[in-house]
């Protein structure tokens, strides 16, 4: 009888001990993100240029297809490298002839320009029409076509050609890192011009 009533109360206390550590140690020793040590890695971004960075800490690639991620994140690149030449050609003297007899022109001043001489539908215009387009193939890809983010065959000086598969990973990641870059300093360089009234080098 004793030893009935000692096995249950044995029992009873084993419910209440601490539960396993096994699972708190495997998160402890779950690979962490280069450049945010104290995070796990984000395990959607392997196998894509830049993945040695580990760099997500909105895990916002556990939320979307990361082809339509990596996708945006090139074309904001691009159009973001464009944009500092862009800015910065009109004011170091560069300007195109329509626009040549304006008072004051400057990049900071295009838009009031722009709106003034009725040219701003005909941006809007030619930018949704690039954008309508270039989204049949993102929902290509996005359904499986194998077409890599960001790939619409255009490299008319040849750049790729006769690259191994290696030298073609670098310059992918080189424009990556670039066009990272210019997101900021097309920022920059806008904020710089309209707050300071100058022209380059915007201080």
């Amino acid at each position: 009888m004793k030893l009935a009533v000692l096995t249950g109360l044995l029992g009873s206390a084993a419910a209440f001990a601490p539960a396993s550590q096994k699972v708190a140690s495997t998160a402890l020793s779950a690979e962490k993100s280069p450049a945010l040590p104290f995070l796990p890695y984000p395990e959607n971004l392997k196998g894509y240029v830049g993945d040695d960075v580990g760099f997500d800490p909105l895990r916002i690639s556990d939320y979307f297809p990361m082809d339509y991620l990596r996708e945006a994140e090139i074309k904001h690149c691009r159009i973001a490298m464009l944009a500092f030449v862009g800015f910065i050609v009109p004011d170091i003297g560069f300007k195109i002839p329509i626009f040549a007899d304006v008072p004051d022109f400057s990049s900071a001043t295009a838009h009031d320009t722009f709106v003034d001489q009725g040219s701003m539908g005909l941006i809007a215009l030619a930018a949704s029409t690039f954008e309508m387009v270039s989204y049949i193939g993102v929902s290509e890809m996005l359904q499986g076509s194998g077409r890599a983010p960001g790939d619409f065959g255009f490299d008319p000086l040849k750049f790729s050609a006769g690259k191994s598969e290696e030298d073609l990973k670098l310059m992918q990641y080189k424009e990556l890192k670039n066009g990272r870059l210019a997101m900021f300093g097309i920022g920059g360089i806008v904020t710089q011009a309209v707050l300071t009234g100058h022209g380059f080098p915007y201080v």
